[in-house]
């Protein structure tokens, strides 16, 4: 692994993706010198971002997922592509989820098959396996669900999809599913959740007496890198922070590293259910812009078990966590402390 293109290189995951490959060097060839460094472009879509992936240490490419040009034009050269931009949230416009998450899936595996893209590592999520049951220790066997939970989940397994049925012909796909991810810098799911709870909004549901697997971004890029190097083209892996943890204590570890308390309102989850089931019907009825109060996705996946087993990573890439979750709690504390 040379060269590398990554896709959602100014977010969250790809900044510390791009960070990771920066640090790891090039093995020595008998075939000639190579650079100590692995080389990295990444995809920006506005100015702002472009400078958030020069920060990170990449080349930054300008356009989006429907730009097929700028598509090859970042991967022109490259041995991998890592595909980690989506568009993440509870609810939205469905065209705009199929845009985004399958359709410029499509577009990074078209162009990865022109350019001659040895691989493409495609960033998923345990949602794609979230319908009606709890996900207990779930692994890569598990079947899609008959009707997934919200336009998220039913778009990334759409993609998945297309991800799989693309391995073959001089190209390999990989998927890695993280389940949870956080850390330091993060952009998408501690400041939802920071922000509910200053608004009044958050609640537990259940009461958040429910375990779940998490995954460091961290550990999610040592992953990420794994499969690309070890990865069994046409294989999904789960990764996570290994041993679960209560739901409760981790959100309330998480928000108290920032100095947030999230309080102990809780709602049975058969109202949390109901309620989503209606607030998305009046939402949808009404083409109202907001979110409703609550969704389906965020009951499914937050309001319930949801533990992954991420042995097949460990077996076949050698994938062990860089960082602990105790680790990484203590971190986030020491950067913000009393919040």
């Amino acid at each position: 692994m040379n060269r590398v293109f990554v896709t959602g290189g100014s977010g969250f995951v790809g900044r510390n993706l791009i960070a990771a490959l920066r640090r790891r060097r090039i093995p020595e060839s008998p075939d000639g010198p190579r650079p100590d460094l692995i080389q990295v472009r990444a995809l920006a879509r506005s100015e702002a971002a472009a400078d958030a992936v020069r920060d990170a240490g990449a080349e930054p490419v300008r356009g989006d997922l429907n730009d097929n040009d700028a598509l090859r034009a970042g991967m022109k050269g490259c041995d991998v592509a890592f595909h980690a931009a989506a568009k993440v949230e509870e609810w939205g416009d469905s065209a705009e989820f199929d845009r985004i998450n399958v359709e410029g899936t499509q577009g990074v595996l078209d162009a990865a098959r022109a350019e001659g893209v040895r691989r493409v590592v495609h960033v998923s999520t345990e949602a794609v396996l979230a319908g009606g049951r709890p996900l207990r220790n779930a692994d890569e066997s598990w079947p899609y669900p008959a009707q997934p939970a919200g336009e998220y989940a039913r778009t990334k397994g759409r993609a998945e999809r297309r991800v799989l049925d693309a391995n073959g012909d001089g190209l390999e796909t990989v998927i890695v599913r993280p389940r949870l991810v956080w850390g330091p810098s993060d952009t998408s799911l501690l400041p939802k959740i920071v922000e509910a709870v200053k608004a009044g909004r958050f609640v537990w549901i259940g009461g958040g007496r429910y375990p779940t697997s998490t995954c460091h971004v961290a550990n999610l890029a040592e992953g990420m890198i794994l499969a690309a190097e070890k990865g069994r083209p046409g294989e999904i892996y789960f990764l996570s922070d290994g041993k679960s943890i209560e739901m409760r204590a981790f959100l309330t570890a998480l928000l108290e590293s920032v100095g947030v308390h999230p309080g102990n309102r809780s709602l049975p989850r058969w109202i949390a259910l109901a309620s989503a089931a209606v607030g998305e019907t009046v939402w949808r009825a009404l083409r109202l812009r907001s979110q409703p109060p609550i969704t389906r996705t965020a009951v499914r996946l937050f309001g319930q078990e949801v533990t992954v087993d991420d042995a097949r990573a460990r077996q076949t890439l050698g994938y062990r966590p860089v960082i602990s979750r105790e680790e990484g709690l203590q971190a986030l504390a020491a950067v913000c402390p009393g919040g």
